[in-house]
């Protein structure tokens, strides 16, 4: 869970499921706080059963504009081929191996990451053929799955959808977006900045879905809708 719309997304579904809730977020040495208490707020308005916050401080490693103090690209063509410098080396891989190991102590039948594959900015380890590698890997490298023939799921509904599509599941099922932060550089205050991919992606997924971002922005974005809203 990591404060932003798909996370929160994904973990609503899952409650509507009939899931309990058990939240992890990766404390990992991202740019700032924001999206921490942004998620700490998520997981209370979810009721989840327990809210892991985690340290695993990836700084040291590098590589990242989201854990180094390097530029975060701004108004990026979001059709561009190359990965871009926010895409943080493994970070879904070492995300799900902590996933992983705290399902097997609590007994957990699944796990739900809020990955896309459609409206992102190119990361390699958002995409299914990723996931479906990694839940096959995670049952050969388990006692559960060695042993009790139990097999861990690793369940992304959200990875063949569009941020519009998202956002429209998420309002049918009463998430509340304006406790969530998804830009990659805010301001001191929290802000978002508008222009880095993540904030594009997400302003043209509520145009899209015809209504305007409850996510607070710097004062010169624009977030509203436009065209009629969607049926």
């Amino acid at each position: 869970m990591s404060g932003g719309l798909d996370s929160y997304t994904a973990a609503a579904i899952a409650k509507n499921g009939g899931f309990e809730l058990y939240a992890l977020s990766v404390l990992y040495g991202q740019r700032h706080a924001r999206e921490i208490d942004a998620a700490r707020a998520v997981a209370a308005a979810l009721g989840v059963a327990r809210h892991l916050e985690l340290p695993v401080d990836l700084r040291g490693i590098g590589g990242s504009s989201l854990t180094a103090d390097r530029y975060v690209p701004r108004d990026r063509d979001l059709d561009a081929k190359e990965i871009p410098s926010t895409y943080v080396p493994a970070r879904n891989t070492i995300f799900l191996s902590f996933a992983l190991a705290w399902a097997e102590v609590i007994g957990a039948c699944a796990i739900f990451i809020g990955v896309n594959a459609l409206d992102y900015s190119g990361y390699p380890d958002c995409r299914s053929e990723y996931i479906h590698a990694y839940e096959r890997m995670a049952n050969l490298a388990t006692r559960s799955g060695a042993e009790e023939h139990a097999r861990i799921e690793i369940r992304t509904p959200l990875i063949d959808l569009s941020k519009r599509q998202i956002i429209e599941l998420g309002q049918r099922l009463g998430v509340d977006y304006a406790l969530t932060t998804s830009c990659y550089d805010p301001s001191p205050d929290g802000a978002a900045c508008g222009h880095c991919d993540a904030c594009q992606l997400r302003l043209r997924g509520f145009r899209e879905a015809g209504t305007s971002d409850p996510g607070r922005y710097a004062p010169e974005v624009d977030d509203e809708p436009v065209g009629e809203p969607a049926r």
